[in-house]
């Protein structure tokens, strides 16, 4: 009786391998797409968060004295930015609130090997505050030092 059984193992692991295997590796390379896509995305959101921070109202600034950002500019450069550097990527919302500029971006990513979907929406969140600079530079800094 055993030498009819011999087959079997092998039989069943060339029907269960594929079964396991594939899935898995469909969902790494899917996995590490996703991540890769999102990390890019949310890098240019930052980016551009920055880049809509320093968008200063000069007029605002000449006649009162005080910071405020130019909403109008901001939003402006955090569009140019995102599309430079993610330009599959769409913002969502700039808003500025004081010196703080948020922004929201997506992004709809296509997977390589769709098990359960074809894609996948990714969205970023970035804050970047406006603050006023120094008048003096501190003494705490690093100078160098003659070595002679």
């Amino acid at each position: 009786m055993r030498a009819r059984q011999t087959g079997q193992v092998l039989a069943f692991f060339a029907v269960a391998l594929p079964l396991v295997l594939l899935p898995v590796a469909a969902y790494a390379v899917d996995s590490a797409t996703v991540s890769a896509r999102a990390a890019g995305l949310q890098a240019a959101a930052t980016l551009a968060a920055e880049a809509a921070s320093e968008q200063l109202d000069v007029a605002t600034l000449r006649s009162h004295g005080e910071l405020a950002l130019d909403p109008g500019a901001a939003q402006n450069t955090a569009l140019e930015e995102l599309d430079a550097d993610e330009p599959g990527a769409t913002l969502d919302q700039v808003s500025v609130s004081g010196l703080t500029v948020t922004v929201v971006a997506s992004e709809s990513v296509r997977l390589p090997l769709p098990l359960l979907s074809r894609t996948v929406t990714l969205r970023a969140h970035a804050a970047s505050r406006l603050v006023p600079g120094y008048d003096r530079p501190s003494s705490f800094l690093p100078f160098p030092t003659s070595s002679l």
